[in-house]
């Protein structure tokens, strides 16, 4: 299933409240991928029938936007692409330390309240 469009998105509302917030890039590699570093630092892994729902940045994506994923232990699926200002993306990005190569960042606390804004509102919670 992918979303086209923030106003499909903000229609999916059993979607929209499965929304890990907390979630990065890196602890979804810890936690689904079995090369990620989790038994290093004492994490649980996911079990095969978890799943979660996230945003990540693409930093070579024009126009500038946050991907929602779909992770589990099987398979990870882009449900949405959704355009963000400029200066939201960078900040993130600079927040989290540019490094060339990498590519994939999370969301700055700035930028997912203005995405759970754009969501709509008092329903959405960010953990």
């Amino acid at each position: 299933m992918t979303i086209k469009t923030l106003e499909e998105l903000k229609k999916a509302r059993d979607l929209v409240q499965q929304i890990d917030w907390s979630m990065t890039p890196e602890k979804a590699v810890d936690m689904y991928l079995e090369w990620g570093a989790g038994w290093t630092r004492g994490n649980e892994f996911a079990r095969s029938d978890d799943q979660s729902i996230y945003f990540v940045i693409y930093d070579w994506e024009t126009p500038p936007q946050v991907t929602m994923l779909r992770r589990s232990a099987k398979e990870v699926e882009e449900l949405a692409k959704i355009p963000v200002e400029p200066d939201l993306i960078q900040e993130s990005i600079e927040m989290f330390g540019y490094k060339p190569g990498v590519g994939v960042y999370p969301l700055s606390d700035k930028l997912k309240k203005w995405l759970s804004d754009k969501l709509a509102g008092p329903s959405v919670e960010i953990h």
